[in-house]
């Protein structure tokens, strides 16, 4: 009697505590620490006798079994699938036959256990709702005939992402159990959709049927024993990193999964998907997010790591078309053709390879680049992270001194050089602690040599046991551990950060590449500003283009001036070159470089251009200047200064004392001709210019006629010799503040840039009109001793 008022305590102080993020502690059994509840666990697996159920999933449930039979649980194991039963259950038993017991248990007791296990476990078809109500029915007969008390359930799903929201609402409606303590876990496999919209519809989906703590969202990278110690080795070194950890120090990271399979037997998901979605924007993004959050106080605690990983990518810069490049290996697309039953003329542009640059807004990291490499038919099977450090050091004559050898932390996931998990911290850092009692120093194979050092110069430290990564997270899932896995609001944060870069990627052309070991060096990329490129042009392209035209810049005579006229690419790297150019040339001279800058959407891919390409521009001894501005604050997303500052200014080394907005709000008021702002800028102009001639101006051309904020019918020739000025735009906000043609005419070079199909009507217009300033403002730009160009895309010039 004393030990059933014993157990209904103990029962009582169970169902006292709630959920956490950690029921369990990392390096102790569920029975030694925190409330999970003790009885029987129902656990069924839906794709029992799939791929992945068949290598991974049910060698972890038996391991889980050993380790926890006899300790107070005991369990029954379903197999669902969509096969009738006499179909199902000899493969799933021919499956479970094979399954292996962790080292260290006898033959004798593996023996014993394997046999309870196959009598404990049963295949089930699952495929109606009917189904999925007659097996809960069993599980609860089987309770209440046994008399057991109910821990748990769990449920793994599987299945392709399709099938979660049906599975989810079937086990909602039949097989959840009563309230009466026991919990539900369903495990879901990535992929979590294909980009933000698709994941938020699926949560919302999922979200109707099960509780956000119900959700085990697994990704098996943060199973895998180096990835999940990295929070651990950056908490127990926190002395030896915290001075390091930093933009000083860190020289780049190097995030890398290799393979040299290719994608046969898996293409009907893969060309669906392409690398980035299968592996970067889940394994190596989750490797960064650990690599650059803030170490949690709680390393158990699922709630600050989740708050930490959002504040990462709630700091990154946006992912643009440049930031990445793509390829694919020359035989992927007839597998395409074959596997998948196209036709000979079908073209895939799903990328098998990606090297992308991430660069962050974080203080601590800022101007570190993060290169996320994935790829596959690529020269070895391999994963890992590599932090390399700054070395400031210049070593005379001993160039093997260690002070001058690479400083870095190499984060081996597995494969590889290696072929076992492994930490490794070069000897010139610090002697790193061992993440935990279950890991070991490594001194054997001294003499192989892994990114530059003999591995006799590191410190290495590996797991005593190597686990596997499924059965690592299905031992969480049984402890009601979540920090292993992805929480809604960090999955679609990052949906939120690659998407976009998803999105510009659509129609590009992979690079092709013809596999290992004949790929050399054509994958091989560098950083240029914050976008990357291959360093080698292709040599092979299979893939026919969309533009066959042989020439690239044209030049030629416009309204009589000279004109520059390319595609919109290839036309913003030439005026960027030419701004630069022109930039050297009044420094040699002695001069400062005064630019003026219009607003508008034209210019934004020259801005960022200048900021990502011309790092030799002489940005010390340039001044910034505005063409116009519209009588908003400063801060507003209509302001002319607001989009030069954003695209281009903040992303320079540019003196703050040579950065000149125009002053349209003065006295706590916009553009008051008594608060006498275009008279300040005008003084600041004569001021600080020779002559008041600057040395560049660069403008647009509205489909009025219009340039800078000269209007038409302004009536400016009233000015006289002003050089700044108020006008009145015909569209809101309508108060401008603009250069006046005085002013601009005075320049040393003049530039119009013109771009965008939208605009061929009005080049062709204007290429036959006669200086007519008040009804077409452009044609008063005449220079008087200076240059005008016109910078005219194809798009705008020839209307394709």
């Amino acid at each position: 009697m004393w030990k059933v008022m014993w157990g209904l305590l103990l029962l009582v102080v169970l169902l006292a505590c709630g959920v956490s993020c950690d029921e369990g502690g990392q390096d102790q059994d569920e029975e030694q620490k925190g409330p999970s509840r003790r009885g029987h666990i129902t656990i069924v697996v839906v794709g029992a006798t799939g791929d992945l159920a068949k290598k991974y999933l049910w060698q972890g449930f038996f391991h889980q079994y050993v380790s926890r039979v006899g300790k107070g649980h005991s369990f029954s194991f379903y197999g669902g699938g969509l096969s009738p039963d006499e179909q199902g259950t000899p493969r799933l038993f021919e499956i479970l036959k094979s399954q292996t017991c962790p080292a260290g248990v006898s033959e004798e007791r593996c023996a014993l256990v394997k046999e309870q296990f196959l009598r404990l476990s049963q295949y089930r078809q699952l495929r109606s709702a009917e189904d999925y109500q007659a097996l809960c029915q069993h599980v609860e007969t089987q309770l209440r005939q046994e008399g057991m008390v109910e821990a748990g359930r769990l449920f793994y799903l599987s299945v392709p992402p399709t099938a979660y929201a049906d599975i989810a609402e079937r086990v909602n409606q039949s097989c959840r159990p009563p309230p009466r303590g026991a919990w539900l876990r369903v495990v879901l496999e990535k992929p979590f959709g294909h980009d933000l919209s698709s994941a938020q519809e699926l949560g919302t989906r999922l979200a109707k049927s099960l509780r956000e703590e119900e959700m085990y969202r697994i990704d098996h990278y943060l199973g895998k024993q180096v990835v999940s110690q990295i929070l651990p080795f950056r908490k127990e070194n926190s002395k030896f990193l915290q001075p390091i950890w930093n933009k000083h120090h860190i020289d780049r990271v190097d995030i890398v999964l290799k393979e040299t399979l290719d994608a046969k037997g898996r293409l009907s998901f893969y060309d669906q998907y392409g690398v980035i979605r299968d592996v970067i924007q889940n394994h190596l993004t989750e490797v960064m997010t650990l690599l650059t959050m803030s170490v949690p106080k709680n390393l158990t605690d699922c709630n600050e790591i989740n708050r930490n990983k959002l504040r990462v990518f709630s700091s990154l810069h946006r992912l643009e078309k440049g930031s990445a490049v793509i390829g694919q290996y020359q035989t992927y697309n007839s597998e395409v053709q074959l596997e998948l039953n196209k036709t000979k003329d079908h073209f895939s542009l799903t990328p098998t390879f990606a090297g992308i640059a991430i660069h962050t807004t974080m203080p601590q990291y800022e101007g570190v680049p993060i290169f996320l490499v994935s790829g596959k038919r690529l020269d070895e099977r391999v994963g890992y992270a590599r932090v390399t450090f700054k070395n400031n050091v210049f070593c005379v004559e001993d160039q093997s001194s260690v002070t001058c050898k690479p400083k870095q932390i190499i984060f081996y996931i597995g494969h590889g050089l290696l072929q076992y998990p492994a930490i490794l911290v070069s000897k010139n850092l610090f002697k790193p602690a061992l993440v935990n009692s279950g890991w070991k120093e490594v001194t054997e194979n001294q003499d192989k040599l892994l990114f530059g050092l003999p591995l006799s110069e590191y410190y290495i430290q590996t797991p005593m046991v190597q686990r596997e990564a499924y059965t690592e997270l299905i031992s969480q899932v049984f402890r009601g551990r979540r920090d292993h896995f992805l929480s809604s609001d960090s999955l679609l944060a990052s949906w939120k950060f690659w998407t976009p870069l998803l999105k510009s990627q659509e129609h590009t052309f992979p690079r092709p590449y013809p596999g290992s070991p004949s790929n050399a060096n054509l994958l091989d990329f560098q950083l240029q500003g914050r976008e990357v490129r291959f360093t080698t042009e292709a040599l092979v392209n299979v893939i026919p283009q969309e533009r066959t035209e042989s020439f690239q810049v044209m030049h030629g005579k416009y309204r009589g001036a000279d004109m520059v006229s390319a595609w919109p690419e290839e036309l913003v790297e030439r005026l960027a070159h030419d701004i630069e150019e022109a930039a050297e040339e009044a420094v040699l001279g002695g001069a400062p470089f005064h630019m003026a800058l219009s607003g508008g959407s034209s210019p934004l891919a020259l801005f960022k251009r200048l900021a990502q390409h011309h790092h030799a521009f002489p940005w010390w001894n340039t001044h910034v200047w505005l063409a116009d501005e519209r009588c908003v604050p400063p801060t507003e997303d209509e302001s002319n200064f607001r989009t030069v500052h954003d695209h281009l200014l903040r992303h320079v080394r540019l003196p703050y004392f040579n950065i000149h907005p125009m002053p349209v709000e003065l006295n706590q008021r916009l553009c008051v001709e008594e608060d006498g702002g275009a008279g300040a800028y005008e003084r600041d102009i004569a001021r600080l210019v020779n002559a008041s001639s600057l040395s560049y101006v660069l403008l647009g051309v509205g489909f009025d006629g219009h340039t800078a904020s000269l209007f038409p019918g302004n009536r400016l020739e009233a000015r006289g010799e002003r050089l700044v000025t108020l006008t009145e735009s015909p569209v809101k906000p309508h108060q401008r503040m603009s250069l006046t043609f005085g002013a601009i005419n005075r320049a040393q070079r003049v530039s119009v840039l013109v771009m965008g199909k939208g605009k061929h009507e009005l080049v062709t217009q204007l290429s036959r009109i006669k200086d007519t300033p008040d009804r077409w403002p452009i044609t008063k730009i005449q220079p008087e001793n200076g240059r005008l160009v016109w910078y005219i895309d194809y798009e705008a010039l020839l209307g394709q």
